[in-house]
């Protein structure tokens, strides 16, 4: 039987024993302590110890890149000076008689093509900052081309031109650099009187030597390089059709695609144009009626003086990005023989580009004023950015496709 003493001592509780557990916690937080004042000591003093090998990504830029386009082809340039630089526009023949192939069209940023005489077209190539060694031949000036020109501030380079094409460059104030061997010459192999040539390097010189040191570009309304990418006929063939899902995107101002173009002048074949679309280079591959393909030589970027241009230049096809189908009012001039045609006034408009094709209207209403295209609802159409034709095709001609 146990007594109340032994029952006092089982029921009371034992002392706890002591815990060294603290100790060893407060020895490790000395040593982190002392260790990271070490460490901060260190990169404070001598910091090339601890960053030597240390690569940091560089932190962005919060300044935007502002991106400049050429006022006459849309294209992105390096440098707002590029875009008063001054402008040409030069007559470029285009008869069977020694004209082709011409040089140098290719960098031409717009060309107008029509009726110069007798079923024959002509140019009014405009160039900004060309670099070919040799551009030509260059042939005389007609009205309807001066007056397209205009808005463009070019120096308007021909070799004499029609009495009232002269009677307007001589009254209306224009730069104008008519046949002048101290900045053109004659050259090229039989090309008889299709000789007449000019190069990069004496357009330049003509420009310091008479003050014409810039031109204030008035250009057709562009797309971006990016806008346009997004409107090629392909651009929606990159996901593919899935016909049980509805459409995600705004199919209203869809138009179909057009991969061949046929443009009538009148009734000779050789100045007549097909283009076909190269979706590889999204541009418009030029031929004429004949099946021939309308070659021009691409000549080196260089000074090479005033050369034979078959000497020192190779073909290439001409392949515009841009090909603008206006329909124009024409006839006979008072002479019989040269064209008058309407520039100044509206009519119907075929505007081929990306693959695709839109039906509208032009419209200019003043010399001085740019041609505008607007679709069949009325919406300002902009073009594609590059090498842009328009064509003046007369309404006794045709546009199909």
């Amino acid at each position: 039987m146990e007594t109340d003493d032994q029952e006092h001592l089982i029921d009371s509780p034992q002392p706890a024993k002591t815990s060294k557990s603290w100790l060893v916690f407060l020895i490790i937080g000395i040593l982190g302590l002392i260790g990271g004042v070490a460490c901060l000591l260190v990169v404070l003093l001598k910091p090339e110890v601890i960053l030597a090998d240390l690569n940091f990504p560089d932190i962005p830029s919060n300044t935007a890149t502002t991106k400049i386009y050429s006022d006459l082809t849309g294209l992105e340039i390096a440098n707002e000076a590029d875009r008063t630089a001054p402008v040409y526009c030069i007559q470029t023949p285009n008869g069977v008689d020694g004209a082709r192939p011409q040089v140098g069209l290719t960098e031409a940023g717009v060309i107008f093509e029509a009726i110069a005489e007798a079923g024959i077209t002509r140019f009014a190539a405009i160039y900004q900052k060309p670099a070919s060694a040799v551009i030509g031949p260059i042939r005389s000036l007609r009205l309807y081309y001066l007056q397209w020109d205009t808005p463009f501030d070019c120096i308007i380079v021909h070799a004499g031109g029609a009495d009232d094409a002269i009677a307007a460059v001589r009254s209306g104030g224009y730069k104008d650099l008519t046949e002048n061997y101290a900045y053109m010459y004659r050259g090229g192999n039989n090309r008889l009187w299709n000789n007449l040539f000019t190069t990069s390097q004496h357009l330049t010189q003509v420009s310091a030597d008479w003050g014409y040191g810039s031109s204030n570009v008035n250009g057709f309304n562009r797309m971006t390089p990016e806008e346009s990418a997004k409107s090629r006929v392909d651009a929606s063939a990159a996901s593919k059709l899935v016909i049980t899902e509805p459409a995600v995107g705004d199919t209203s101002a869809m138009n179909f695609a057009s991969t061949n173009i046929s443009l009538r002048f009148g009734g000779i074949a050789t100045f007549n144009v097909n283009y076909q679309y190269n979706q590889q280079t999204n541009s418009y591959d030029r031929w004429y009626e004949t099946g021939n393909s309308h070659e021009v030589y691409q000549c080196p970027a260089e000074d090479l003086g005033e050369v034979t241009p078959e000497s020192v230049c190779s073909l290439v096809q001409l392949s515009p990005n841009v090909v603008v189908a206006m329909m124009v009012s024409e006839q006979k001039s008072w002479d019989g023989y040269h064209e008058d045609i309407t520039t100044v006034g509206s009519g119907e408009v075929y505007v081929f580009q990306n693959g695709a094709v839109t039906h509208g209207t032009w419209n200019k209403n003043s010399v001085g004023e740019q041609i505008k295209f607007f679709d069949d609802a009325g919406t300002e159409i902009k073009l594609a950015p590059g090498q842009t034709f328009v064509e003046a095709v007369p309404t006794y001609g045709g546009v199909e496709y």
